[in-house]
């Protein structure tokens, strides 16, 4: 049985019927450019999300830039973010002229570290944009303690996170933005790109609306340089219908992901950490599962386990059992190419770089079966047995370049 990482085929079979009559809606209304269906899914995500206000965009990058636009974050100015993140969210630092100052994360949840965060703030700092990553909120509370001293502005970068929450509140709700992606992939993803910014503050909002349409306000008249940052009819159409069976998708991802974490503790071949300890003994494979606290709900965009040693070979045994996995991300933020003018060096930001080494995602979708689960950590194990093995007889493993 073939294991993919995502399988969106099967979610649309689910819900075929729905979707096909929501296209249809759009098509016979010929209103394809935001109208009634995006006002509508703007006011079912802004509840949803815990907001007041929710503006439609065109993917989650431009949530991202224009949100950064609206707040005018220009040349000079510097934002404090994490190195460990899709490329976009400092790709649109670069693009609006501002300078992404990296800041290294905390090792367990792969977000950003709030005790790292003022060390980095300057006169030039404007704004902090935390990721949730993979589904888990940021410490939110001491990074807007942190904004609140230095009067910054915090965009949260919920692309991955939509229904995450910690105490209550979710994400995106806690910052002055959020921003949502809706990219096919993601937990509520449409038929092809887009996104949202959710908030509380209207005249942000009414900024916002003016950016993602030309600047227009009315019609030709320009008060600002916008973009076309629009989010289309029948992608809305298509979210509202799924918007409805994201609470329980997201049950589906949490039981699954509790499904890993009985198969993996119960498994007498694991050195299975609940922290960052490594295994003392070299027979061991340690694995590093996520962690989620009493007062967080974590959402499972991905489900990220963490392997010290030989995580390419571990990958190659999963691809040949038809298992897909995929690493996220391989290389930092901060030592991409494009950043190398920015000036940090192997060895700056520690924990963002051994997670680029470590981390490697199994499937999660909400139409996994227990059974699929079960074939993904028997695959593991069956590894386990195969390097215990190999160290018990001396043999030296294959190099496995970036394990």
């Amino acid at each position: 049985m073939n294991i993919p990482l995502l399988d969106l085929k099967a979610q649309y079979a689910s819900i075929k019927l729905e979707i096909d009559d929501a296209v249809r809606r759009v098509i016979e209304s010929q209103n394809f450019i935001l109208g009634p269906e995006v006002e509508s899914l703007e006011s079912e995500v802004a509840e949803y999300c815990g907001c007041q206000f929710a503006i439609g965009v065109s993917s989650g990058t431009d949530a991202l830039l224009s949100s950064l636009m609206s707040l005018e974050i220009c040349p000079g100015q510097e934002v404090i973010t994490s190195a460990y993140s899709f490329f976009a969210t400092a790709g649109c630092l670069a693009r609006v002229g501002a300078r992404p100052v990296f800041v290294d994360i905390d090792p367990v949840s792969f977000n950003l570290d709030p005790n790292q965060i003022e060390d980095a703030v300057t006169s030039r700092t404007k704004a902090i944009i935390p990721v949730h990553l993979f589904g888990l909120m940021a410490d939110m509370d001491p990074i807007m303690s942190i904004a609140n001293r230095h009067d910054l502005i915090v965009i949260e970068d919920a692309a991955q996170a939509i229904g995450a929450s910690t105490d209550g509140r979710c994400a995106g709700s806690v910052g002055h933005l959020g921003c949502l992606s809706f990219f096919p992939s993601k937990n509520l993803g449409g038929f092809g790109d887009g996104g949202m910014v959710v908030t509380n503050d209207e005249n942000l909002a009414s900024r916002l609306k003016l950016y993602r349409n030309q600047g227009f306000g009315p019609k030709y008249f320009n008060r600002v340089v916008g973009g076309n940052f629009r989010l289309d009819a029948l992608q809305a159409a298509v979210l509202r219908v799924k918007l409805k069976h994201l609470p329980h998708w997201t049950e589906c991802r949490r039981r699954n992901a509790e499904c890993y974490r009985a198969l993996f503790e119960c498994s007498p071949l694991f050195n299975v950490g609940k922290d960052q300890s490594r295994s003392t003994k070299p027979s061991d494979l340690t694995i590093t599962l996520p962690l989620e606290q009493p007062r967080q709900r974590h959402v499972y965009h991905q489900y990220v386990i963490r392997v010290p040693q030989r995580r390419a070979e571990l990958q190659d045994l999963l691809r040949s059992r038809g298992i897909d996995s995929a690493v996220y991300y391989p290389l930092p933020l901060q030592l991409q190419e494009c950043f190398a003018n920015l000036g940090y060096q192997p060895g700056d930001l520690p924990q963002s770089e051994l997670a680029s080494r470590e981390t490697l995602a199994l499937p999660i979708y909400p139409e996994l079966s227990n059974e699929m689960i079960r074939q993904a950590v028997t695959a593991i194990e069956d590894f386990a047995v195969e390097q215990t093995s190999i160290d018990q007889s001396g043999l030296q493993p294959k190099s496995s370049g970036l394990s």
